[in-house]
């Protein structure tokens, strides 16, 4: 069960995007999405959606900076259940592969992120 911790209450155009993306991912709709400005509460918007509909949710980042800090809104919207944080160590990251037609082999190659490796949780 999920319950939402906050001393916050939906306003403006949360509540029915909460109602709206709720009811379509009851409904099993395959793509829906989230559009707002920085700042205009999305992560709560989210955190309230996945309390309506009340099911274990992957949240995607684009970045490791962002990734941080949903994790750590997250943490605080659901104190009472298990936020993941999962993040690659590299920079940069190629794995090895074999070109057939020119009979070219190129080795892995990687940059690791040693603050992150630090970090590790």
């Amino acid at each position: 069960m999920f319950t939402i911790r906050s001393e916050y209450e939906p306003q403006g155009d949360q509540p029915k995007a909460i109602e709206e993306l709720s009811s379509g991912i009851n409904k099993n709709y395959r793509f829906q999405t989230l559009l707002g400005v920085t700042g205009s509460g999305k992560t709560y918007t989210m955190a309230n959606i996945i309390a309506n509909v009340n099911r274990p949710t992957l949240v995607l980042s684009p970045n490791k900076i962002l990734a941080v800090q949903l994790y750590n809104e997250f943490k605080e919207f659901f104190p009472e259940n298990r936020v993941e944080f999962f993040i690659s160590y590299y920079d940069y990251y190629q794995p090895e592969a074999y070109i057939p037609s020119r009979d070219i082999y190129i080795e892995k190659n990687a940059d690791i992120n040693d603050i992150l490796v630090k970090m590790r949780l």
